[in-house]
C-alpha cells in the first residue's frame, strides 16, 4: 500500500473509532454493542457499494467481485484479517485464557 493510500486508510479507521467514541460520550445510556454494530453495518454497506462490478462481463479487474458471494468472500477475509491484527482480538477475560 502506498503512503498516500495508507494515510487515507489510517484516517478512515481513526475517524470511525472517534465516531464510536463520540456517540458513546453523547449518550451514556447507549449500548456500546449497538453503536459498534451500527458502525459495522454502515461500513459493510459502504464497502459493498464501492465494490460494484462494472458492466463488462469480461472485465478482469472485476472478476473477483463479479457476484455477491465473491464480494462476501472478500469481505469475510478482510474482516478476519482486521480482527486478528487488532490489539483487542485477545482479551484477558477470554474463555480458557491462562491466568498467572
Amino acid at each position: 500500500m502506498s503512503d498516500d493510500h495508507q494515510a487515507v486508510y489510517d484516517a478512515a479507521a481513526q475517524q470511525t473509532v472517534e465516531l464510536g467514541n463520540q456517540m458513546a460520550d453523547a449518550d451514556e445510556q447507549a449500548d456500546l454493542w449497538d453503536i459498534a454494530d451500527g458502525i459495522l453495518a454502515g461500513a459493510v454497506q459502504y464497502w459493498l457499494y464501492t465494490r460494484q462490478p462494472c458492466d463488462d462481463p469480461a472485465c478482469e479487474d472485476c472478476a473477483s467481485i463479479r457476484t455477491g458471494e465473491l464480494r462476501l468472500a472478500d469481505l469475510r477475509k478482510l474482516v478476519d484479517d482486521f480482527a486478528r491484527n487488532s490489539e483487542y482480538f485477545h482479551s484477558p477475560n477470554d474463555f480458557g485464557a491462562g491466568r498467572a
